[in-house]
């Protein structure tokens, strides 16, 4: 039986750590805070004792737990607040990339979730009103939101 847990926990940690970790550094602004959020979202999976309907609820699931803990963990910040935003120390290739990373840190939490389920995994409305539970109509309105707030804060820089 524990080996058939550690198998089932190795392919999912294979296929989903770095979805799981990139979400979580997008909202937490924080590589050591995400590297925890992770952690803790797999902890919650061998706890989870019901079965999924396929990989797709699967990797859905994990996101919605990674995205509750993330919005624990930046509650607990803003209750005991330590450091600020210009600690981050994130390398990219080149400018570019750095501009459009550093504003999508900026953004609010609402608009962070969305870009990330949307842009990054790829989901559509139905399926991230279903990931955040709420209406087609209010991601449709969070998304649009997102990317004028995304702009902006891009051209603040750029």
């Amino acid at each position: 039986m524990g080996r058939k847990i550690n198998q089932d926990l190795e392919r999912v940690f294979n296929t989903y750590y770095n979805i799981l970790y990139k979400a979580a550094v997008i909202m937490l602004c924080n590589e050591q805070d995400a590297s925890d959020a992770v952690q803790e979202t797999f902890i919650k999976y061998l706890e989870h004792k019901k079965e999924f309907h396929d990989l797709e609820h699967e990797k859905a699931w994990l996101l919605r737990v990674n995205i509750n803990i993330c919005k624990n963990i930046m509650r607990f910040h803003r209750l005991h607040p330590t450091i600020g935003f210009d600690t981050i120390n994130l390398s990219y290739q080149d400018n570019k990339d750095y501009e459009l990373m550093s504003a999508l840190l900026r953004l609010r939490k609402q608009a962070k979730e969305v870009l990330i389920l949307y842009f990054i995994e790829g989901y559509r409305n139905k399926e991230i009103a279903s990931i955040l539970g709420i209406s087609e109509n209010a991601v449709k309105k969070r998304l649009e939101r997102a990317k004028k707030e995304l702009i902006q804060e891009y051209d603040k820089r750029g």
